[in-house]
């Protein structure tokens, strides 16, 4: 969320910068309808104030017993436009925090330009990319031979975009999502948190999903939302709140299923389990004090690898170009993970700079040492990572030729010591 002020201060640069999001005379847009605003207050201001005057003249006139018709009828005119001005100014001010709800966060000066994933900038490779001596499966491929991965029973139970996995699959999953929440929790000192996943408008609000991207996100029938990620829960827990200085930074972990509509992926990847509209991932959040974020956004980047990392799989991690930068962002780091059975990277993990876009739409700040001086807090999220795709990943670059699947030894400890997933 903007502040109006500042974009009627430097019009100039605010256009600019929408420009980059290809969103031409936002600052105009904005201002027309804060002008119609000032307008309308301005106006109720001088009627409150000629009613005013007029009530002193007519409480002079009859201590003077004097007539006050005409005065009188002159009030009615006043009070009655002063209703009328008195509903319209509401909806006046309502406009301007829509005009303003739409507008995306301004982006770093670092973020290249470019207009979608083609110009993302690749910062650097990590891991090398496994050979095989045979042709490397799918995850799908993998997963239904071995009996494990159902897409037919979850189409029955669901529809499109839903999987049922057993036996050892299940486990795997369960397993990669707790070996990532103990190393963020323990090793990389975020609280584990548990969140709910059906959430408020505000709080959606709060984060930037509504009003933008409403028709991505799954509603209830008595007006909640399922969350599309653990990041809207887990960031408004300051909303409205005001967080001394000595408690920053806060950084907070789940685990989650998330719930996405996929509106606007007709088409795309409609096999396997790359784009699903439920899915487990373990989320980060940190709050931070500004002068703060650019490092923490460094740090939970890291945090992502390392998992990738541990688990030994290839990938390579992306800027974020203009074009490609997410709503709320003001920088974008994903990471893309190396799929031996698709030949190319995908996206893990998108760890995201937000600076004080959400903390101003969530009212969220924190107080200074000294007592007194406040200031909205900077609020970071990232994926720890997706659990379903960190499960794909490692299905196609530990799959050998005979169908079974090695488990990676870091995970050997949550799969009761099982080193091998093969059909039962």
């Amino acid at each position: 969320m903007h502040d109006i002020r500042a974009i009627r201060e430097n019009a100039a640069v605010f256009d600019a910068a929408m420009a980059r999001r290809r969103l031409p005379e936002a600052a105009s847009a904005a201002l027309q309808a804060d002008d119609a605003r000032r307008a309308g207050v301005a106006q109720l201001q001088v009627l409150q104030m000629a009613r005013n005057a007029l009530a002193k003249q007519i409480g002079e006139a009859k201590r003077a017993q004097a007539d006050t018709s005409a005065l009188e009828i002159e009030g009615a005119k006043l009070r009655a436009s002063m209703e009328s001005l008195e509903a319209e100014v509401p909806q006046l001010e309502a406009a301007l925090r829509e005009r303003l709800s739409i507008l995306p966060n301004i982006m770093d000066a670092d973020v290249p330009d470019g207009r979608d994933e083609a110009d993302n900038q690749v910062v650097k490779f990590v891991g090398l990319v496994k050979e095989f001596s045979f042709s490397p499966k799918q995850h799908f491929e993998i997963g239904e031979a071995l009996g494990q991965m159902d897409f037919g029973a979850a189409a029955k139970l669901a529809g499109a975009r839903f999987t049922v996995l057993r036996g050892g699959l299940a486990r795997l999953e369960r397993a990669l999502g707790q070996f990532m929440l103990d190393v963020h929790i323990h090793e990389h000192g975020y609280t584990e948190t548990t969140v709910p996943l059906l959430v408020n408008d505000a709080s959606m609000f709060g984060t930037g999903q509504l009003p933008k991207f409403a028709e991505d996100l799954f509603k209830t029938t008595d007006g909640r939302w399922l969350i599309p990620t653990a990041e809207v829960s887990l960031t408004n827990m300051v909303a409205n709140e005001i967080v001394p200085v000595a408690q920053l930074p806060i950084r907070v972990a789940a685990l989650t299923p998330c719930f996405r509509s996929e509106a606007g992926s007709a088409g795309r990847d409609v096999r396997g389990m790359l784009r699903q509209h439920q899915f487990p991932k373990v989320e980060m959040v940190s709050i931070t004090h500004p002068n703060d974020s650019d490092a923490e956004h460094e740090r939970m980047t890291r945090c992502a690898e390392t998992i990738l990392e541990r688990l030994g799989l290839a990938y390579r991690r992306v800027l974020l170009c203009a074009g490609d930068t997410g709503f709320s962002a003001a920088k974008t780091f994903d990471l893309e993970v190396w799929l031996p059975g698709q030949g190319m990277y995908r996206e893990i993990s998108s760890c995201s700079n937000t600076r004080a876009f959400q903390a101003r739409r969530m009212n969220a700040r924190y107080r200074e040492a000294d007592g007194k001086s406040l200031g909205f807090v900077h609020s970071l999220n990232g994926s720890g990572v997706a659990v379903g795709r960190a499960l794909i990943a490692v299905l196609e670059t530990y799959q050998n030729e005979d169908g079974t699947v090695n488990v990676p030894e870091v995970l050997r400890p949550y799969m009761g010591g099982v080193a091998l997933i093969q059909s039962a």
